[in-house]
Parts: C-alpha cells; structure tokens; sequence
C-alpha cells in the first residue's frame, strides 16, 4: 500500500470510528486503575506456632487484604494497633516505602531503632507486599525486583536426640533422608554440650554465668559434629548453632573443633552488637561465621559488613524491618561479596514472605525451617498453599499473585492465644 492508500485507509477507519469514542473506550477501561485504593483497617490474631506470633491483615476499600506476620511474642500487637494502625488507615497501600518511613520516624520515641517497634513495622510492611501483589496480580518477588530462582533452599533445625551416640545419629540422619519435605542441611546446636552433659555445672572449670566451654566441651563439639558429618554423608549441609553466648577465644577454639565436619556455618557465637573481636573471629576462624538474627535495619548490619566483622549476613526477614530493609541489607552485603540467608521461626506466612525476598536476592544461600515443637505437617496447616510450603528441600514460590497463600482458618483458629479472637 503506498503513501497515499494508507492516508486514504486511516481517513476510512477514522469515518468509521469516531476519534472521541476510542479515547472514551479507553479511558473507561482504564478508570479503575486510576482510583486510588485506600486502607480501611489494620487488624491482628495473636496465634501459638513455634513462638507467639502476631498475624496481620490489611484492609482495603477495593475488598482486597494483605497478610503478614509480625513474630516473636508479646508486646508486637500492642505496637501495630497502637502506634501504627492509625498511621496507615487511609493511606494508599502501594506507597509501602513512604509508609514504612513514616511508621520508623512516628515511633522513634517508642524503640524504632530495634525490638519489638521493628517487628511490628515489619509484618505491617510484609502485609502491605501481598497486598501490592494482589492489587497488581503479581508475586511479592516480582515487585521486589525480579525473580532469581523458582524455590529457596530450606535448611531444618534440628539435630539427634544424642550427636556423642552414633546410632542416634544415624536414627536422624535415616529420618531426613526418608522426610516428605526433602531438605539437604540442618542446623544443629553446639551450646546444648555443656547444658546436657553438665546441668548443674558440676564439671571443672564450668560457669554458666560466663559460659566459658572447657577443653571437655570442646572435644565433646568436636566430637559431635564428626559423627553427625559421618552419619549424613558429604551431600548434607551442616550449620553448627550457637546462642549468642561465648567470647571469642572460646567461639574460635570452637570454629577449629567443628572444621573437620566441613560446616557451612558456626552462627552467631558472641553477643549480637558489633565489636572489633567479630573481625578478628572471623580473619582466623577455619569455617565461616555467620551472624545477624538479631540485629535490625540496614543500619544494625552495616558495621559487620564494612568491618568484615562475618563472612554470611543472616536476618530475620519479618523481624529485621520486612523485606525491603532485607533487600537493601542484600545490596549492601553484595558490595563487599558477602552472602545472605535468612533466619525464620515463623509460621508459614512469615516464611514465605522471607522466600520471595530470599528469591529475588543474587547471592542467596538458604533459609531455615524452624517448626518447634509442632510436628512439620502440623506447621503447614497454619495456611492453604498449593503444593506444600516446602518440598524437594526447598521453600516453593507459587505463580500466584502476593504471597500465594491464605490463612486456613479450620487450623488457625485452634492456635488462638487466650483471649484471643478472630481477626479482632
């Protein structure tokens, strides 16, 4: 067709179809996308899983909501519907940056820096995501930057009933290896030695109040961890667990028992706060050292990660400021080459939301699967999910939009604390 037919054919199509009438088509289609959705309420269950745990539902005048989780007992729910509730109510839930902004510097007065304030801002934030990804038909990874894996690797805490027995840990390693979720790595504990073996403290050179470990406890660790590596084989990872309780001559003496065993980690073995024996623990340690479930914002992680004070960043996504402070704490560790993985003792709301930022972090190495003491296929119940949450040994991420999931109410509803009542 040349230059003259095409003028001729648009001149027919424009007789046929009136200009004003295509744009009205289209701005018809499109006035639902330009109202506003506002937040209606902010509503929370404080429920029993592994910890207290406080969920959180988001409301919108579009009739969609978004759930999160705000973990690790009590004092969380008093924040969110005290301080924070009325901060967002009204707001547009896409501006999630701006609102979390704004719900750190309303509550600066009140412990913004850490603790339980953070944790409350946190599962509001985690919330306001799978709200996002619902209103946008889109999974909380995509928003949060893209996709790079399709599951997170998922490591168990848990260990024998007796690592110094050989038969005990073949019993578990038999256990994992036959186990319906199909995890590759565990997280045992290292500091259950001296408690276990010495309870009332009886052995020489035992203080509890100092927690120093004598050439006893150490050759017991060592010991421990050689049997459970023998008993699992070279195809498992192993995390050596610790409290946040030695100094660092005893938690390097410790990093050079557990070598032998190729661990993945020894995590966490001082108090939370850096100092300068982070960074001197971490230059001689033999295996690398692994820290952060405890600290909060980018801001808790930067002097670790300038200061090489770890070789792996761990938080707590849905504690440490939710998942966009978990991102930006990923982009600073990717600057100095460090990796991270996430610490969890959440339901599955909180898990899963810490996999989809898991999934679109580059250097992401694992995600711990901690159920207490409820039974793992108990643990899964607490929400309806495709699948299962874990398998393959991995934390899946659905094709959904938000998170993916819903709240099994049949399940949840048992898990009620006293006093408690549905989404009150």
């Amino acid at each position: 067709m040349g230059q003259t037919g095409r003028r001729n054919f648009l001149k027919g199509v424009g007789a046929m179809v009136p200009a004003a009438a295509v744009l009205s088509g289209y701005r018809a289609m499109a006035a639902p996308l330009l109202k506003k959705v506002k937040i209606t309420d902010v509503k929370t269950m404080f429920v029993q899983a592994h910890t207290q745990t406080t969920l959180v539902r988001i409301d919108t005048d579009a009739g969609i909501s978004g759930i999160g989780e705000a973990y690790w007992g009590r004092g969380v729910k008093e924040v969110i519907m005290g301080y924070l509730r009325d901060l967002v109510v009204g707001e547009d839930p896409l501006n999630i940056e701006p609102l979390f902004t704004k719900m750190m510097r309303t509550t600066g007065g009140a412990g913004a820096q850490g603790g339980v304030t953070v944790t409350a801002a946190s599962g509001v934030e985690i919330a306001l995501w799978d709200l996002a990804g619902k209103l946008l038909g889109l999974p909380v990874c995509k928003l949060l930057g893209g996709q790079y894996r399709d599951g997170v690797r998922a490591y168990w805490t848990n260990y024998p009933k007796n690592m110094l027995d050989p038969a005990s840990c073949r019993e578990f390693a038999d256990m994992l290896k036959g186990h319906l979720f199909g995890i590759t790595a565990i997280k045992a504990d290292a500091d259950n030695y001296p408690r276990k073996y010495d309870p009332q403290a009886l052995e020489p050179g035992h203080d509890f109040v100092t927690g120093h470990l004598t050439e006893k406890d150490i050759a017991r660790i060592g010991k421990g961890f050689s049997q459970l590596r023998e008993a699992l084989g070279d195809d498992f990872g192993i995390a050596v667990h610790c409290h946040w309780e030695f100094d660092w001559i005893d938690a390097l003496q410790m990093a050079r028992a557990v070598a032998p065993a190729n661990p993945m980690w020894l995590e966490d073995p001082m108090p939370p706060f850096y100092s300068e024996s982070w960074t001197k623990l971490t230059a001689e340690s033999p295996v690398p050292i692994l820290t952060g479930e405890n600290l909060y914002l980018n801001r808790g992680f930067m002097p670790f990660i300038v200061n090489s004070g770890c070789h792996i960043v761990q938080p707590d996504i849905p504690k440490a400021g939710g998942l966009l402070q978990s991102k930006k704490i990923a982009d600073l560790a990717e600057l100095y080459d460090m990796p991270m993985c996430a610490h969890i003792a959440s339901t599955p709301v909180g898990a899963i939301a810490s996999a989809h930022c898991a999934a679109s972090i580059r250097d992401f190495r694992a995600q711990e699967f901690s159920p207490g003491k409820l039974a793992p296929e108990d643990w899964e119940k607490f929400v309806i999910y495709e699948g299962g949450v874990i398998r393959g040994g991995k934390y899946r991420i659905l094709d959904k939009p938000g998170l993916g999931l819903e709240i099994n109410e049949d399940f949840t509803r048992k898990r009620l604390m006293p006093g408690e009542t549905w989404w009150d």
